[in-house]
């Protein structure tokens, strides 16, 4: 067998265990030392504590100092009861209190083995957890105890809490403990839950469950239970064609429908990096050749939705929600920017198993990020595990590791509905839906009014600036119908309409668009939740603006329908001056007024916008105030007020076919916004129908047109609905983007109206083509390319 300890210095279990003072050298009733499973526990333990942490140093020395008053706070108030551990962590109807009370010991944990910490081997603490693990061991989580609420808590995240109370206090529990924690956890994560891939055992929910299976193997020396965990990995790898996991094309779904690269996929990545560490040079490491897919997703899957340290909001489900707790005492608040550092932690975790060429560029980039994160430093992120922290700590001051740039190009996730676009200076991400993706995500009382985020929610950064739009309290104080990008009805919908875990799905196929790899053109077939709405929406993205179009707005609701151009938070006290056509508006709140289109508007510190299409345009300062309890229902009640610049066009009530045409453009100048909307021939619209919506953009050699039905529109025609992407290039070359997003054709035929001498490459789908005056292309089978695009290059005439 490998040396189990052949370790990068960070698995280091020798600075782990030295955490622990004056711990016997031996625990009271053990069993013969097993030295793997001793090992394996002293990984884990390193893995938890991350080796040696200089104490002494900021940030460690303050954040030890709060995680040992924290602790101290919480022994005091402990006070064991039926039904709690804690006055204030209720379990009796509630099982994820009795989870919440867990993580609380096991936080108390840390700081009695951690240094610095003022508790660091306190007898007194000591007494408290193991009274607090006896407690709710005989009071709830035992063997015999009937389940009850939550599934996830009781599966999930009590039993990893408990094991890792079980290996950082190992020598501290008697054998008939440890054996009555491991019963408890073999009775409600029993062998079974990994016996077919289905329900709630798939995707990130499977690595978790695999990583308790694998603990209670350690903790009670099972090597049956390490290797079925081992082997219950397998399904998490192989890509997916529907439900749970990851796409060939990047996407990450979990709960069937839902977008979430950056929370559940992020503990996916967390989880096989802690597995495949503490599996590392035993009898069970993962050599699955399948495991190259969850190293291939973290530039696949997890870079496109990283910016500045941030991960963005369309890809964290019902998480957007969770900003500051009720019942957290140190009211740090959860955002983009802290799900991002997390993420950033665990792809360095998972860099430790990877390719040489893997572990350089992904440090390099993890560097970036953190230097990049200007709004929230990840070294001063409090809401940060201390382990995630010290990897973080340890690559920064790396001196050969060259932090890299933020990467350039589009991404379409075409099997999550979402998109990324890059660019020097700014990037953005777009939220659909479809009739496989679902408009958005509540349950748990969670994420009560994120109706409309899959209703075309644009969000953008710039590298510099606008990186705490979403991050300063936007969730709790935006207006939820006025969400930046999106069509909507104003008709009121209840808090949860349309059901939990992703319920509702509109019923449009035709979502999702065709990309060149830097440019793209995307649309939505637009359904509204609980409305009679329906819209043709497409963006196209290029080199500094994206290029908004709707058309066939309809509803029969009785109540008003709105397009938002952008909804900006400008923050506690923002007074960003904005302009319109030229002159400076009114600074004071509640200022509102309607100006006709076409017309141009600039928002300081943000960027510009050009309306070039019909119907006025409305713009809106104002603060608004709200609380995290009203959009999750365990949220702080705290009144929060941001303060909001908001564009939008006003369709009126039951539009018959309203439409809009804009450009957003992230960063410019006053000059700059003036200067395009003055040039009236940099941008030609070909159509903007419910039959076609399409632009030409001569300088940059861009067409791009969505068929919603067979027809033409500029020099395209396309003999069934389709997306089409054409870039003329300097060298002569041209590159043909198609794609079916509606996942229906069994055949295309698509037409260029431009001489071209010569197809150069072609994809399998192409089944003919005919060049000269001008370029016809015969697509055969495209429902397999799951909506991606098939690429064709030529020769120009």
């Amino acid at each position: 067998m490998t040396d189990v300890w052949s370790r990068r210095a960070f698995l280091s279990a020798a600075g782990g265990g030295a955490l622990l003072l004056g711990a016997p050298a031996v625990r009271a009733g053990a069993a013969p030392a097993d030295a793997v499973h001793d090992a394996m526990r002293a990984v884990w333990r390193g893995l938890i504590l991350s080796g040696d942490i200089p104490a002494s140093a900021e940030p460690f020395r303050s954040r030890l100092a709060d995680l040992g008053a924290l602790s101290g706070g919480w022994r005091s108030a402990m006070a064991p009861a039926p039904g709690s551990l804690w006055p204030d962590l209720g379990y009796g109807g509630d099982p994820e209190m009795m989870m919440q009370s867990y993580y609380r010991l096991r936080t108390m944990a840390e700081a009695y083995l951690r240094p610095g910490t003022g508790l660091t081997g306190d007898a007194g603490l000591r007494s408290a957890l193991l009274t607090g693990l006896d407690h709710l061991h005989t009071d709830v989580y035992h063997a015999g105890q009937v389940r009850y609420g939550n599934w996830y808590c009781w599966q999930i995240g009590a039993p990893q809490a408990l094991l890792d109370l079980c290996v950082l206090l190992y020598e501290e529990l008697s054998a008939s403990r440890l054996a009555g924690f491991c019963a408890a956890v073999d009775h409600f994560v029993p062998d079974t839950v990994v016996g077919s891939y289905t329900g709630t055992s798939t995707g990130a929910n499977r690595v978790d469950l695999c990583r308790v299976l694998a603990l209670r193997g350690v903790v009670g020396a099972d090597s049956a239970k390490i290797a079925l965990a081992r082997d219950g990995l397998t399904p998490v790898f192989p890509y997916v064609t529907a439900g749970d996991g990851l796409y060939r094309d990047g996407s990450f779904v979990q709960h069937t429908w839902v977008p979430y690269t950056g929370t559940y996929g992020a503990v996916l990545l967390g989880g096989l990096g802690m597995l495949f560490a503490l599996l590392k040079g035993t009898a069970w490491q993962v050599t699955d050749p399948g495991a190259q897919i969850a190293f291939d997703a973290v530039e696949r899957a997890w870079a496109p939705f990283l910016f500045n340290g941030l991960v963005m909001d369309g890809v964290s489900g019902r998480a957007v929600s969770r900003g500051l707790m009720a019942a957290d005492p140190r009211q740090v608040q959860q955002d983009d920017h802290a799900r991002g550092h997390a993420l950033l932690a665990a792809i360095l975790l998972l860099a430790e198993g990877a390719s040489t060429s893997e572990r350089v560029r992904w440090r390099g980039w993890v560097k970036g990020w953190m230097a990049r994160d200007h709004y929230s430093p990840p070294l001063a992120d409090t809401a940060l595990a201390l382990s995630s922290l010290a990897r973080l700590a340890e690559v920064e001051s790396d001196a050969s590791v060259t932090a890299l740039p933020e990467p350039v190009g589009h991404r379409l996730f075409a099997s999550m509905d979402r998109a990324t676009h890059r660019r020097p200076g700014w990037a953005a991400s777009l939220s659909m839906t479809s009739k496989r993706i679902a408009h958005y995500e509540t349950g748990n009382g969670e994420n009560l009014r994120g109706w409309h985020t899959g209703s075309g929610m644009l969000s953008w950064w710039g590298a510099t600036y606008g990186n705490g739009q979403y991050s300063d309290a936007f969730w709790p104080t935006v207006d939820p119908y006025r969400l930046p990008g999106t069509t909507v009805s104003r008709k009121v919908l209840a808090d949860g309409a349309g059901g939990d875990w992703g319920a509702s799905r509109p019923d449009a196929a035709w979502v999702g668009g065709t990309t060149d790899g830097e440019f793209a053109s995307l649309g939505q077939h637009l359904r509204g939740l609980g409305s009679t709405l329906t819209a043709r929406k497409s963006w196209f993205f290029l080199d500094d603006t994206v290029v908004c179009l709707g058309a066939g707005i309809r509803c029969s609701d009785g109540t008003g329908v709105e397009t938002v151009v952008d909804n900006r938070n400008l923050g506690a006290a923002g007074t960003h001056a904005l302009i319109v056509g030229g002159a400076v508006q009114p600074a004071a709140l509640g200022w509102s007024a309607a100006f006709p289109s076409p017309g141009w508007a600039h928002l300081a510190g943000f960027g510009g916008y050009v309306m070039s299409g019909p119907g006025a345009f409305t713009a809106l300062r104002e603060a608004r105030t709200g609380r995290w309890s009203e959009i999750n229902r365990v949220g702080s009640t705290t009144a929060l007020t941001r303060r909001y610049l908001t564009l939008w066009y006003d369709h009126g009530k039951d539009p018959a076919g309203a439409g809009y045409v804009h450009q957003m453009m992230p960063g410019a100048t006053v000059a700059g916004t003036a200067a395009r909307a003055a040039r009236t021939d940099w941008l030609s619209v070909l159509a903007n129908s419910e039959a076609a919506q399409g632009v030409r953009v001569p300088s940059l050699g861009f067409t791009g047109v969505n068929f919603w039905q067979p027809g033409s529109a500029g020099p395209l025609e396309a003999g069934a609905p389709c997306s089409v992407t054409v870039r003329e290039r300097p060298d002569g070359t041209a590159t043909v983007c198609v794609a079916d997003p509606a996942r229906a054709l069994t055949s295309l035929t698509l037409v260029w109206n431009r001489p071209v001498a010569a197809v150069l490459s072609r994809p399998p789908s192409l089944v003919s083509q005919a060049t000269g005056a001008r370029l016809r292309l015969e697509f055969g089978d495209l429902t397999t390319a799951a909506g991606s695009g098939q690429q064709v290059v030529v020769r120009l005439g």
